[in-house]
């Protein structure tokens, strides 16, 4: 049986990383340090800038006590080690506890010296006061960015630890901790990697998510990148001024049925491969007429008189590009989580198939 001590540990470990990075469960919950402050942070549509900046110090300096939280709260679990008592608690506890002390103060004193002279000491009130007018301050630019932000036409996306927001003059990216901010016109920016991923937890369907550099062309605002689902590729571009270079020569899908056809692709090559004898010959594909016909459909997901899916007797017609956009357009447009485990009709015969049952000729 486990020990009080053990199950304590394991369960402030489980809360204090879902604290650090939120799930949606605890933003719905309102376990963040934006809910719980929500009233000494005050309005992020009133004033962005100063929120950000309060949220920033708060988050930090919140995550900065969660080992002193421990080492209190292991006071009641392990009764046993006299953790109440400095003197009397084990030597490597005692070490923890100076760090765990130690870990808020350093956070406090750099608030500290932050917020001091209204935030001027701020690293993001510094970026800031590089945009600023000779007879302005960074208050007027912090007045002009909280102006854009509330307007209904900006670009807003990801989730709340790493937002991206466009507006009609700055490009900026919401981090646990920071707020990186860059003038649209000053800027280069930079498609420099994309990952595939084939099912995303929420929909259950294929993503392609592109990392962008953010580099200002002012020595004082520090590069940064943001991340994106490819779908939304269009919109950004949208509302930026300035090109996105493709460093990476990334093909970039913005349609969900581009996803969904290199899925489609992936998973149909992982099937039984079906063989054709040397002395037959393939017509070119019936749908685009470029390209030899390479697919033919087989029902192998379940015995012959399983199922709804049925046996294909059409010779090969189709190529796996084709094939797979015949797929994607018999398909609710309206429920993309359902595309892979459907089944529709053979463009020809009109026998049902589904994915299992494409095989590509070898």
């Amino acid at each position: 049986m486990e020990s009080p001590a053990a199950t304590f540990s394991l369960a402030y470990v489980v809360l204090a990383v879902c604290f650090v990075f939120p799930p949606n469960e605890f933003h719905l919950a309102g376990l963040t340090v934006q809910n719980l402050l929500g009233g000494w942070l005050g309005s992020e549509d009133a004033a962005f800038v100063q929120y950000h900046l309060r949220r920033g110090a708060a988050t930090l300096l919140a995550h900065a006590l969660l080992p002193l939280g421990y080492y209190a709260g292991m006071c009641f679990a392990a009764p046993e080690k006299q953790l109440c008592s400095f003197y009397q608690a084990p030597e490597g506890w005692r070490v923890f506890l100076l760090l765990a002390v130690l870990a808020p103060t350093i956070a406090g004193i750099l608030i500290y010296y932050w917020s001091r002279n209204g935030w001027n000491n701020h690293p993001l009130v510094k970026t800031l006061s590089h945009y600023a007018l000779p007879q302005s301050g960074w208050r007027a630019v912090a007045s002009s960015i909280n102006i854009e932000f509330r307007r209904i036409d900006k670009f807003a996306t990801g989730a709340p630890g790493a937002r991206v927001i466009v507006t009609d003059t700055w490009i900026m990216k919401v981090t646990t901790y920071c707020l990186h901010i860059a003038q649209q016109r000053d800027i280069f920016l930079t498609v420099v990697d994309s990952r595939q991923h084939e099912l995303l937890p929420d929909s259950n369907m294929p993503a392609q998510f592109l990392t962008i550099r953010v580099a200002s062309i002012n020595p004082h605002v520090k590069p940064f990148t943001i991340r994106l689902n490819s779908t939304e590729y269009g919109e950004l571009r949208e509302k930026l001024h300035a090109p996105i270079r493709n460093a990476a020569n990334v093909v970039i899908h913005q349609s969900l049925s581009d996803l969904f056809l290199e899925t489609f692709t992936s998973l149909v090559e992982t099937n039984q491969a079906y063989s054709v004898s040397s002395n037959q010959e393939l017509d070119p594909c019936i749908g685009c007429m470029q390209t030899t016909a390479n697919v033919k459909l087989l029902k192998n997901c379940q015995e012959p008189n399983e199922g709804e899916c049925q046996q294909c007797y059409c010779r090969p017609m189709w190529c796996l590009t084709c094939m797979g956009k015949w797929f994607a357009s018999r398909q609710d447009q309206q429920h993309p989580e359902t595309w892979l485990s459907s089944r529709v009709p053979c463009p020809t015969c009109r026998a049902k198939f589904c994915i299992l049952d494409v095989c590509v000729i070898r």
